[in-house]
C-alpha cells in the first residue's frame, strides 16, 4: 500500500486547506518508502534488543555499572560516525547510498552475534558495529525525509515515519518470542532471523527510496571549513547544546524495563513484551503529535514530552503497582518518544542549509548520542551506589532542569521557524520536496544562500 505511491511526481508545497481528506498526501511517497525501510529494520533490531537486557543482567550477571557502560557504548560510541555519514552524504550528494551502507552494516552485525557466544567483550564489539551502521544511516535518512516534504508539513512527515518505525519496534519483540518458542529458546535462531529481516529492509531501500540525483556540489560548498562555519553559527550551537543536555537526562530503555520488572515482579518470560507496550503507544501517537507540533509549535510539544519522561522516572518507584503501573508507564514512555524523537529533527531541519543539512542533523544527533553514553554510565553508577529508587528520582529532577535549559536555548529558533497557520499562503515557502518536479539544485555556497544560518 505504501510503496504504490512512490512513482508519483506531484506533491504540492501549498498547505492543505483545513478539513481536506487528502491533507496527509502532502507527506509524500518517499517518506512512506523510508518508513517502510525503518519498519522492517526495526523488526530486525528489536528482535535482538528486546532480549538483551535480560540476557546481559540475568544471564551473564552483569552489574548495573557494567550494563550501563555497555548500553551507553551501544548508542554513544558511534556518535562520530554520525558526523562522518552526514558529511559523506553531503559531500557526494548521495544520501541514499550512505544510508544503505549503514543499513547493510547493521544487518551483517546480526550474523556476528551468532559467532561471539557468551564473550562480553566480543558482544560489545558486535553491538558497536551494529550501532555504527545506525550512526551512518540516521542523518542521511532524516535529511531525505526533510527534503521529501514541504516545511509546513515536516512534523507530519517525521510523525508518519516514526509511527511506521514504531510499528516495527512493536512487531520485533513479538517476532523474537515466536522464534524463541519455535527454536527451543535458541538465541542463535533469533540472531539469524534478525539478519534475514534486516537484509529485506536493505533491498526495499534500494528498490523504492529515491534520492535527489544531482551533481557534486561546487568546490567549497561542502567542505570541512564549511562544516566548521556551520557548527559555529548560533542556531546550530543552540541545537547541539540542547540535544546534548536532553541526551544527558535520558536513561536507556533497558534500565526503565529492568526497574519496571523488579517493581512489579513481572515474570521473566514476559520481559520482552515491555518494549512492545512502549512501541504500541509510540506508533499510535507519533502521527497526531507530529501534526500537533505543526499546528502549535514543535518546541512546546517536545518539552511536554520530556515532562512526561520525568513522570515516568518518578512512577518507577511511586505509589502505583501491578498492571496499573505497567500500563501507565509503558503508555507514557511511548508518549515521550512520540513527542520528541521526530519533533526535534523537524525543528532542526528548516534551520539548516540544504547543502549541509545531513551534516547539520548529524551534529545534533551526535551531541545527543555522546551525552547518552554519559547518562547510561552515570545512572548505572548511581543505581549501584545509592539504590534504584534514588537513581530514578534523581533522573526525574535532571529531566526537569534540562527541560528548562532547553526552553531557553531553543526559544529563539522556535520563534524564527514557527509554522504558519494551515491555509496561510506563507506556509508554502518550504524547500521543494523530492517528490516535486520543482526540486532543484542550488550551487551557491552556504554563506551565499539566503537560508544559511551563517
Amino acid at each position: 500500500m505504501y510503496l504504490s505511491t512512490i512513482g508519483r511526481t506531484e506533491l504540492s508545497t501549498d498547505p492543505p486547506a483545513p478539513g481536506r481528506r487528502d491533507r496527509w498526501k502532502v507527506v509524500g511517497g518517499n517518506v512512506l518508502a523510508l518508513g517502510t525501510v525503518s519498519l522492517i529494520t526495526d523488526v530486525s533490531a528489536e528482535m535482538v534488543t528486546a532480549v538483551l537486557p535480560l540476557y546481559l543482567v540475568l544471564g551473564l550477571q552483569l552489574s548495573p555499572v557494567a550494563y550501563g557502560a555497555l548500553d551507553g557504548l551501544n548508542t554513544g560510541a558511534t556518535a562520530l560516525l554520525r558526523i562522518v555519514g552526514g558529511y559523506a552524504a553531503d559531500r557526494v550528494s548521495r544520501r541514499k547510498a550512505v544510508a544503505g551502507a549503514g543499513y547493510g552494516l547493521s544487518a551483517l552485525a546480526k550474523l556476528g552475534l551468532v559467532a561471539v557466544g557468551n564473550s562480553v567483550t566480543s558482544l560489545g564489539l558486535v553491538l558497536t558495529a551494529d550501532r555504527a551502521g545506525k550512526g551512518l544511516r540516521t542523518a542521511p535518512r532524516d535529511a531525505l525525509i526533510s527534503l521529501s516534504a514541504p516545511e509546513h508539513a515536516l512534523g507530519r512527515a517525521f510523525g508518519v515515519h516514526r509511527a511506521m518505525d514504531g510499528f516495527g519496534a512493536f512487531l520485533g519483540p513479538l517476532a523474537a518470542l515466536a522464534v524463541l518458542t519455535a527454536a527451543g529458546q535458541s538465541f542463535e535462531a533469533v540472531f539469524v532471523t534478525s539478519f534475514c529481516v534486516a537484509a529485506l529492509g536493505v533491498l526495499v531501500l534500494f528498490l523504492f527510496v529515491r534520492d535527489r540525483r544531482e551533481a557534486r556540489p561546487p568546490a567549497g560548498t561542502v567542505s570541512l571549513r564549511a562544516v566548521g562555519r556551520l557548527a559555529r553559527t548560533a542556531p546550530v550551537r543552540r541545537l547541539v547544546c540542547a540535544a546534548a543536555l536532553l541526551g544527558l537526562a535520558t536513561i536507556g530503555d533497558g534500565f526503565v524495563y529492568l526497574l519496571l520488572q523488579r517493581h512489579t515482579s513481572l515474570s521473566i518470560g514476559w520481559f520482552p513484551l515491555l518494549a512492545v507496550g512502549t512501541s504500541l503507544s509510540y506508533l499510535l501517537l507519533a502521527v497526531p503529535l507530529g501534526a500537533l507540533a505543526d499546528r502549535i509549535g514543535r518546541l512546546p510539544v517536545m518539552l511536554g514530552g520530556y515532562g512526561v519522561l520525568a513522570l515516568v522516572y518518578l512512577l518507577l518507584h511511586g505509589p502505583l503497582d501491578g498492571p496499573v503501573l505497567l500500563v501507565t508507564v509503558l503508555f507514557l514512555h511511548g508518549l515521550f518518544y512520540a513527542s520528541t524523537e521526530g519533533v526535534l529533527m523537524a525543528l532542526a531541519g528548516p534551520v539548516l542549509p540544504e547543502r549541509l543539512r545531513t551534516t547539520g542533523l548529524a551534529l545534533v544527533q551526535s551531541g545527543q548520542a555522546l551525552a547518552y553514553l554519559g547518562s547510561s554510565v552515570l545512572f548505572g553508577t548511581a543505581w549501584q551506589a545509592w539504590g534504584a529508587a534514588a537513581a530514578s528520582r534523581g533522573a526525574a529532577v535532571a529531566v526537569v532542569v534540562v527541560g528548562v535549559a532547553t526552553a531557553f536555548l531553543l526559544a529563539p529558533l522556535s520563534r524564527r521557524a514557527a509554522p504558519p497557520p494551515e491555509g496561510s499562503p506563507a506556509a508554502g515557502g518550504g524547500p521543494a520536496p523530492l517528490d516535486s518536479p520543482a526540486a532543484s539544485t542550488d550551487s551557491r555556497s552556504p554563506d551565499e544562500r539566503p537560508d544559511s544560518p551563517s
